[in-house]
């Protein structure tokens, strides 16, 4: 018995019908959280459960009357983590739920001692991995010990590389904003998202504030890898005021205060974020630009912190993070995979957002909608993978939203042979029994990196989850162009599951866009006229020398600074086969750094020597000649591959004992799994209507339509068509409304105005 009502102000629409939404990522997979004492709280939440189909027992009412800023660590554990496991374990969701959505006006920052304002966390990252004292002084500015999280560059499946010894760890985030309109419309720019594929640009920004701009030493690894996916489009930019002139995908920089385009910037399904000290302090007055500008934007998804972080890159997200959804993985993945200590990390947006993962279609042949199915009955389950290369492995199925039990999952196959071929030398490796996809990657990373393999090949692998990267450590005259590679797979006497795939841009590595650099470092004691010489030599042989001497700058950072200058004022190192500097920075209190780059970008280009001497008191490394190849792997013609398990087409027969379900309405949901870690979902749904017993009953509401107000107590009535009833229960969003025992009929008074604004179903056991 159900129906499924719209809360309004006003009835405007008609709902005839309520019809599942299909878009990667799962409803069934979160729990949302609401805060009961804010309207906007439950009508984002509600919003929230309408478009991502989330069932209504996955709906959390928490009781918070404090500030939507900060708590202590009794106030979150008492409000929402211990009522959060104790609903994940009364309602079955153990088996099943890993997102966490956080709904408008409950505290983003976690307090654990109040009379230490150092001692913060953010609340989605105590989700994540429980609350992690850190009793530093600020001025000391360190990393809490045990922050490092393990799932961070895993590449591997959420469920099966949790982030700590807690079984039930979340990938949680806060969806908020200044106004319920704006939170919506990030609800709405994530959904919008799913699959499809924006050819928009991210831009990776190197801002001028050098205290804020330091990812950009990772950008060149995000760029060279999403340049292998082939679907994906970054880019570097000097700019750190975000005007574009139109739409980008996704956008990260550093500094402290930054301007936005008016108009809508960004694409559904984008990830923004800027590397400064309150980004994620979003409700308070601190002179920096927050999350909440990115949001207001369009972003899908954004990134702050919480407290003080100091100069951490390891805080903040890694630029891979795009990387990872290149691959198909959802926001709430790709966040908390690129950032190694995320305590003081507030995960913000829509989670499940995913515009570059490609589902299959399932259905469920020879049942229609609202069949009768009684006793123990067999039902058939279609699936078709998108392509060949992401085929489909589990089969799941779910009941009225919970978890019921796994229909099939496929293991890599025992005695399938993997093999790569590179310049026409070959390794195989053979799947070992009770294999999984990581540990055959894990083998066949050993296998190439063995002898005489990687002697013969010059080939050096390695393991990121089910993706292996593969490095020419070839001389720099070996360009990618000259290393030919090949795959093959193959099992005797079975149909092959285990596959091992490179991308299908080319049969050659790739070679890079990156410019090569070495950093120098500045010390010791500044005076007047300290003086140091650098030598470059060119890849040609020829050198050229400049001596750089101190002109009255006050510290070491002045002093790189001069260098910088000095070089990139040189006539002869302007050219191709030049370098120029950048980056000079205080590192110490008696140390500064710079950066001398090539000109041109490449590993042979990165050739180019430099060495400092001098006679003064201050130092400035290297002393001995060094090439521009700190960022070697990043120089070093470089190759993807992959190791998937499944079939492109997955069929099941389920045999569905009817007896263990109650008579009436259910909703069997299918989903199919892609074999590889970004596990993409595929779902097919119908409705049932179970008949085992002569057991029926009436369920009326006392209403119009489908529409109704917030406003009045609405009435519904269960009567069944027999006396001998023990219990008669009420359920809607959130779950259980009422329950009455030992009554033939019940009529239940609703409070309209607790459910809010939304749409609810109402049913009746």
């Amino acid at each position: 018995m159900h129906r499924t009502i719209v809360l309004g102000l006003t009835c405007l629409i008609l709902f005839l019908a309520v019809g599942k939404l299909h878009a990667d990522g799962s409803g069934l997979n979160v729990v949302v959280v609401v805060n009961q004492n804010s309207t906007n709280s439950v009508q984002l939440g509600n919003y929230y459960c309408e478009l991502r189909n989330v069932p209504p027992q996955n709906l959390l009412r928490i009781n918070w009357t404090g500030g939507n800023i900060e708590w202590t660590t009794a106030d979150y554990s008492n409000a929402l983590y211990n009522p959060l496991i104790a609903m994940v374990s009364s309602r079955g969701l153990t088996n099943q739920v890993f997102y966490v959505v956080l709904s408008m006006d409950i505290p983003y920052r976690i307090n654990g001692d109040s009379q230490n304002d150092g001692d913060l966390n953010s609340t989605t990252s105590a989700l994540f991995y429980g609350f992690k004292s850190d009793p530093h002084d600020l001025s000391m500015c360190e990393i809490a010990t045990n922050t490092t999280d393990t799932y961070t560059g895993s590449e591997s499946i959420f469920r099966n590389t949790l982030p700590s010894s807690n079984t039930l760890a979340f990938l949680a985030t806060m969806i908020t904003a200044d106004d319920l309109p704006t939170a919506e419309m990030v609800v709405r720019q994530g959904v919008a998202s799913d699959g499809t594929f924006p050819a928009q640009t991210v831009w990776l920004g190197k801002s001028s504030d050098t205290a804020r701009n330091v990812r950009y030493s990772e950008f060149d690894n995000t760029i060279f890898n999403t340049r292998l996916r082939g679907n994906y489009s970054v880019a570097r930019t000097n700019m750190f005021n975000a005007f574009f002139g139109g739409l980008i995908l996704g956008y990260q920089n550093g500094t402290y205060a930054f301007g936005i385009s008016p108009i809508p910037l960004f694409v559904p399904g984008t990830m923004a974020d800027s590397l400064t000290s309150f980004g994620g302090q979003i409700f308070e007055n601190t002179g920096q630009t927050t999350l909440l500008a990115f949001a207001a934007a369009g972003a899908s998804g954004s990134y702050g912190t919480v407290n003080e972080p100091c100069g951490y890159q390891e805080k903040f997200p890694d630029s891979q993070n795009y990387f990872y959804q290149a691959r198909g993985f959802s926001l709430g993945e790709c966040y908390y995979q690129s950032v190694t200590n995320i305590y003081e990390g507030l995960v913000y947006g829509e989670p499940l957002a995913a515009p570059f993962a490609k589902k299959g279609t399932g259905t469920w042949p020879g049942i229609s909608s609202n069949s009768v199915l009684s006793g123990t009955t067999n039902l058939s389950v279609q699936f078709t993978a998108s392509d060949y290369r992401h085929p489909l492995q589990q089969l799941d199925l779910f009941v009225d939203g919970l978890f019921l039990t796994t229909i099939s999952n496929i293991p890599p196959q025992s005695r399938a042979t993997l093999q790569v071929t590179i310049n026409g030398s070959s390794a195989t490796y053979t799947v070992p029994a009770n294999a999984t996809i990581n540990s055959v990657t894990a083998g066949l990373v050993n296998t190439l990196n063995s002898n005489p393999f990687q002697l013969n090949t010059k080939i050096s692998a390695f393991q990121h989850g089910d993706r292996i990267e593969l490095q020419s450590t070839a001389p720099y005259t070996r360009t990618g162009s000259q290393i030919s590679i090949a795959t093959d797979t193959e099992i005797a006497g079975a149909p092959l599951t285990t596959f091992l795939q490179f991308n299908d841009l080319s049969s050659f590595f790739l070679d890079t866009v990156a410019q090569g650099f070495k950093q120098c470092v500045v010390g010791g004691t500044l005076l007047a006229n300290s003086t140091t010489q650098l030598t470059v030599t060119k890849t040609n042989g020829t050198t050229v020398s400049i001596t750089v001497t101190n002109s009255g700058g006050a510290t070491v950072t002045d002093f790189a600074q001069e260098i910088v200058n000095a070089i990139n004022s040189t006539t002869a190192l302007q050219g191709p086969d030049g370098v120029y500097a950048a980056d000079a920075v205080q590192a110490t209190e008696t140390q500064a750094i710079l950066n001398i780059y090539a000109q041109s970008e490449g590993y042979a280009a990165a050739q180019i020597k430099v060495a400092f001497s001098g006679l003064s008191t201050v130092t400035v490394t290297p002393l001995t000649a060094s090439t521009l190849t700190d960022n070697v792997h990043d120089l070093q013609p470089r190759e993807h591959l992959y190791v998937t398990v499944g079939v492109t087409n997955l069929s099941a027969t389920i045999p569905l004992a009817t007896a263990n379900l109650s008579d009436g309405y259910h909703e069997l949901e299918a989903v199919a799994y892609e074999g590889s870690s970004v596990h993409t979902q595929t779902r097919a749904t119908q409705n049932v209507i179970v008949k085992n017993t002569s057991l029926t009953a009436t369920f009326n509401g006392a209403l119009t339509g489908t529409n109704t107000s917030t406003q009045p107590t609405l009435q519904f009535t269960v009567t069944p068509n027999t006396v001998a009833i023990h219990t008669i229960q009420l359920f809607s969003t959130g779950g259980l409304l009422a329950a009455v025992t030992n009554q033939s009929s019940a009529t239940f008074a609703v409070n309209l105005a607790s459910l809010d604004v939304g749409l609810h179903p109402f049913y009746a056991i």
